[in-house]
């Protein structure tokens, strides 16, 4: 019998299998551009790529009859340099708003420069292989980011999110027969996600053998399959070991019988359901702001900044590569810190 994947190459090989399909659906030459991302690319971004390739190549086939009769599949190479900057712009103006299959998409300047992203990279690998002459979408401005707010919660905020996981409070009388099903579970989740800042897909992908509770740490997988080691405060501890009492007595379903965090009918919690159950207590809390799992991961970033005031152990400790991109998200914090030091010297005694 052979032996269960792990969850993290398991995700990895569904993964692959869709690009694959994807693959089918797109261009012949399209083929050896997948094959030269493969040592450079995770398999998730890949088949982004592959998707935003796809939504490409459709829209020319829409706007094009010559392209309509030969097909998406038939395209040749030479389709690439048919293009203009003006009709890569004009692409860039149909991804704002567009209806596929009867459903409006829209996207903002973020999602266009994503969906861009993966035809610039496509562009880029046939030129530098001298298969096309000219790269029009070089020509092109990519669209002008705006900066965002980091949503963050607030101390009384926190202690809101995790009353309510706890007691159920406002809740329907449905809502209140599934939460003493899920209490327990829902509030280590939440604890855990607050006290450590790890991603919800690290978070669903724990099993239990990563759980050392006398190390007080936890084996995550990263993007990238990378393994690292999170340690978890005292209030983790508690509300994981409360968990720990009732998933032992639990008959997980065929392939769940190692993770961690367990659904309602027994498999490894999915992401979603994280995401779900995190809006419905932010909902339920006093908390009027939109919150979500990677709001609770800033705003573990941001309390660790606060006590410890080391950008780079934040960096560390969320798993980002590069410091900057911590600093950019924290960058309201050394402003407040550079505020408060106003009067802090005194050059002259009162």
């Amino acid at each position: 019998m052979a032996k269960p994947l792990k969850y993290n190459d398991e995700i990895e090989r569904d993964i692959r299998l869709k690009l694959n399909e994807i693959q089918k659906e797109l261009p012949k030459f399209c083929r050896n551009y997948f094959i030269g991302l493969e040592n450079t690319t995770l398999p998730r971004t890949r088949l982004g790529y592959a998707y935003d390739i796809r939504l490409f190549f459709q829209y020319l086939i829409e706007t094009n009859p010559v392209y309509s009769k030969i097909g998406i599949r038939n395209l040749e190479i030479k389709v690439l340099e048919e293009q203009s900057p003006m009709d890569i712009e004009e692409y860039m103006i149909y991804l704002k708003c567009y209806t596929k299959d009867g459903v409006i998409y829209t996207n903002n300047e973020n999602g266009i420069k994503r969906k861009m992203s993966a035809i610039r990279s496509l562009y880029a690998y046939f030129f530098k292989k001298e298969i096309i002459s000219s790269n029009p979408t070089l020509m092109v401005s990519m669209p002008k980011l705006h900066e965002k707010a980091i949503i963050r919660l607030e101390a009384n905020e926190i202690v809101s999110l995790l009353d309510v996981a706890e007691s159920g409070m406002n809740m329907t009388k449905k809502q209140l027969e599934a939460h003493k099903r899920t209490k327990t579970r829902d509030v280590a989740i939440l604890t855990l996600l607050l006290g450590t800042g790890m991603r919800v897909s690290e978070c669903v992908g724990i099993d239990i053998g990563d759980v050392s509770f006398e190390e007080c740490q936890i084996l995550v997988h990263r993007k990238g399959g990378k393994e690292v080691i999170l340690y978890f405060g005292d209030e983790v501890e508690e509300a994981l070991r409360n968990y720990m009492f009732e998933r032992n007595d639990m008959h997980p379903a065929e392939g769940s019988e190692n993770a961690l965090f367990l659904s309602l009918k027994n498999s490894r919690i999915s992401v979603r359901s994280v995401e779900l159950l995190v809006k419905k207590y932010s909902m339920l809390s006093s908390t009027v702001k939109h919150i979500t799992p990677h709001k609770l991961r800033s705003t573990y970033g941001t309390r660790l900044y606060e006590e410890s005031g080391d950008i780079y152990l934040v960096a560390d400790v969320l798993g980002h590569k590069d410091v900057n991109t911590t600093r950019r998200h924290y960058a309201a914090i050394d402003e407040e810190r550079r505020r408060s030091a106003r009067n802090q010297v005194r050059l002259r005694e009162d």
